[in-house]
């Protein structure tokens, strides 16, 4: 029995009894409302139903004293949070996989995985917004993160409520106010240093920081949400204006929809959805062929209160129709991608979770993409993966979280048994990962 691998579980537990019982700080929306965390989260970053109608309302609700002013017609021309809209965040964490990758060391402590500063709240009475700039240890840099600006303003409709605004944002889904799309999915937190499945559709990330949105939404008698957004590159620490020497740039414009029906029904809450993305992008440079990404999802969520305690279910399935016409040439078309997420969670006394999620990744073989190579790669170009994610969370103070998650893969890049051409199988690639998060 390998005891030195326990070590960093036994140290865990131990801090979490030594850990002192007072922590006052909290992030700066909760500041600005006066409120505590658990107003807007089941456990954070999952919202709850006022914290979905807060983001929508443009982050501006403000339960604090405020430096106002008005012009000469008696319009509100300021209106200013009186404390700073700055609060941060600290990610520590230990990862580690069922089988070291090849030269590497097993056992990976990451302090910090994660140093985040938010810049959130009121800008003005109907523009409010989230901004986070992020130290990763992977790149050793600071470079902005997820980013959301807001107009906000409520009127009527055919005699019934009617939120509507505008967001510009740099990364497709992240104002989205549903915790089954891709910017805010579960896992929230997860290991940066153990391998993960070779294929994702575009949607999942592939455009995250690198692209500037603008769009306009609606929320229609707290009942039907609908939004169309264009987005176009915007990279970050690359050539602007684009170059021969870029990659990774969208053609024109990508345009990004979003249509959910949602209903409360008595301690029950559904929320049923669409929601997709079309990009052409050029691999490389600014000219020629691009290659073709057109996202398919549907989400589907669920909340139900039990007094004290909350189950919460999340699900979501993404198509993807791909042509890679630059990267394979004219004859690779018609590929497909498809994505699947289902996690279900069951919370005590928003301090206790405990999570449960199946996660699968399939679509056609494309031999010239993926390739064999050791732990990344696949021996029969498929990208199929799948498996199971195990979490277990505790909340000591709503803005504190440990947590210690399990992936178990059965499927990893195509296979299950040397899967990569050099022997590796998908159970190697299991990882523990123990995470502490703290907001402040």
């Amino acid at each position: 029995m390998n005891i030195k691998k326990y070590i960093p579980i036994v140290i865990f537990i131990i801090t979490l009894i030594l850990i002192p019982d007072k922590l006052w700080a909290i992030p700066s929306f909760a500041r600005q409302t006066n409120m505590s965390c658990s107003s807007c989260h089941t456990m954070f970053p999952e919202l709850n139903a006022f914290g979905r109608l807060f983001k929508l309302n443009g982050y501006t609700l403000t339960g604090i004293q405020t430096v106002q002013s008005t012009d000469q017609n008696g319009n509100q021309n300021l209106n200013l949070v009186s404390i700073p809209p700055v609060s941060a965040m600290l990610q520590a964490s230990y990862t580690y996989k069922s089988k070291e990758q090849p030269g590497t060391k097993n056992s990976n402590v990451s302090f910090p995985q994660q140093l985040s500063l938010f810049l959130g709240g009121e800008i003005t009475p109907k523009i409010g917004g989230f901004i986070q700039v992020t130290y990763d240890d992977q790149g050793g840099a600071i470079g902005l993160d997820n980013s959301d600006i807001r107009y906000a303003n409520q009127t009527e409709l055919a005699s019934e409520s009617l939120i509507y605004g505008v967001t510009l944002n740099n990364n497709p889904s992240v104002q989205d106010i549903w915790n089954s799309t891709p910017a805010w999915s579960f896992p929230y937190a997860s290991s940066a240093v153990a391998p993960a499945p070779a294929a994702a559709t575009l949607i999942e990330g592939g455009l995250a920081q690198n692209v500037a949105g603008l769009g306009a939404y609606g929320l229609w008698n707290n009942l039907i949400y609908g939004e169309i957004s264009f987005y176009r590159s915007a990279q970050q620490g690359a050539p602007n204006p684009p170059d021969s020497t870029s990659s990774g740039i969208i053609k024109s414009l990508a345009p990004y929809w979003r249509i959910a029906l949602q209903k409360q029904f008595g301690g029950n809450y559904f929320e049923l959805g669409t929601y997709g993305l079309s990009a052409d992008i050029y691999p490389a440079g600014i000219t020629g062929q691009t290659d073709n990404y057109t996202d398919i999802g549907f989400d589907l969520n669920y909340e139900k209160n039990l007094g004290n305690n909350m189950i919460t279910a999340h699900t979501a399935l993404i198509h993807e129709s791909q042509n890679f016409n630059a990267t394979l040439g004219t004859g690779n078309k018609s590929n497909s991608l498809n994505s699947f997420k289902v996690i279900g969670n069951y919370y005590l006394h928003q301090q206790v979770g405990f999570s449960l999620g199946y996660f699968l990744i399939n679509g056609d073989a494309v031999k010239d993409l993926y390739i064999p190579s050791s732990v990344d790669g696949s021996i029969n170009g498929k990208p199929d993966s799948n498996g199971l994610i195990a979490q277990f969370s505790y909340e000591p103070w709503l803005n504190t979280k440990f947590s210690v998650q399990y992936i178990a893969y059965n499927k990893f890049n195509g296979g299950t048994n040397n899967y990569d051409g050099s022997g590796r199988n998908a159970s190697d690639n299991n990882t523990l990962y123990v995470d502490s998060w703290l907001a402040f």
